[in-house]
């Protein structure tokens, strides 16, 4: 897994914008910019759609003033459904960041199999990234959500 200190792997995302479909890498979303990453294990499900998301949604402005650049929220599902879910929540403020082959995920070694119920999904954590580099990492115990909240993240910038 993943720790406080190491530098993030390069990984490609899709990202389905107004403009239509575009890849970016760890390099272009991480390098000399502090970003808050968080991930959900799927993008329209209760907690994920009820709290996680919608934390940072309402509290994007004051994390962005703290000196974060971005908001990057991941899921290991496709760029369509990850677009969709941002819209419906109102999420533009955020990047809304498709891991759809896990690769990213198992990667940095925070994913889980859920067997029938969606297969291999991300676990829910958050992280502060300056320049590529984890600078804090809150990964929530199974089915618990709180240490990777926008409140949470938002105290320790």
């Amino acid at each position: 897994m993943i720790n406080v200190g190491d530098k993030l792997p390069e990984a490609t995302f899709s990202v389905l914008t107004y403009e239509g479909m575009e890849n970016t890498t760890t390099a272009d979303l991480f390098a000399n910019k502090t970003v808050v990453l968080f991930a959900v294990p799927g993008a329209f499900t209760p907690t994920c759609s009820e709290s996680h998301l919608p934390g940072y949604v309402v509290l994007a402005d004051q994390i962005k003033a703290k000196g974060v650049d971005s908001i990057i929220c991941l899921s290991v599902n496709d760029a369509f459904v990850m677009q969709a879910w941002g819209e419906m929540q109102n999420a533009n403020e955020l990047i809304m960041l498709a891991d759809g082959d896990a690769s990213f995920t198992k990667a940095i070694g925070l994913g889980k199999d859920t067997g029938s119920f969606g297969g291999y999904r991300s676990s829910r954590y958050a992280m502060i990234v300056k320049d590529g580099v984890v600078t804090h990492l809150n990964v929530e115990p199974a089915k618990t959500f709180g240490e990777s909240s926008a409140e949470t993240m938002l105290e320790l910038l």
